[in-house]
């Protein structure tokens, strides 16, 4: 399964993050959350974002934070060397996705849920 890294985790069960994080588990993905929230996701800890805690083998970053507040993360997430990024309806960032395209990273804009249901995960 592919392990996807959460970022704009949140303990708040009504957050599509919080909703994405349900469903990867449910389908069997492991998760790795991470934000600016402390607390627990489906027992496992939020990773500090601010930390830029390295995790190996990621598969998939799926984003729930907005274009205004990604720019700080742009060089720690391309480095994690994740193959995809998703653009969450709502994330979409032109800049970001060149850059992570230019290191070879898919970029898809798209929304986690539905690929999930869908079988396009």
């Amino acid at each position: 399964m592919k392990k996807t890294m959460i970022i704009g985790a949140t303990t708040n069960k009504g957050r599509y993050a919080y909703l994405a994080a349900e469903m990867l588990n449910d389908y069997n993905h492991e998760i790795v959350p991470v934000g600016i929230k402390k607390g627990e996701v489906l027992g496992r800890e939020i990773l500090d974002i601010k930390q830029k805690p390295i995790v190996e083998g990621i598969d998939t970053i799926t984003l729930y934070i907005g274009p205004d507040h990604q720019p700080e993360w742009y060089d720690y997430l391309i480095g994690l060397k994740p193959k995809r990024i998703i653009f969450n309806p709502g994330t979409e960032n032109q800049e970001f996705e060149k850059k992570a395209s230019e290191k070879g990273i898919e970029t898809l804009q798209a929304c986690t849920l539905v690929m999930l249901r869908s079988n396009q995960y």
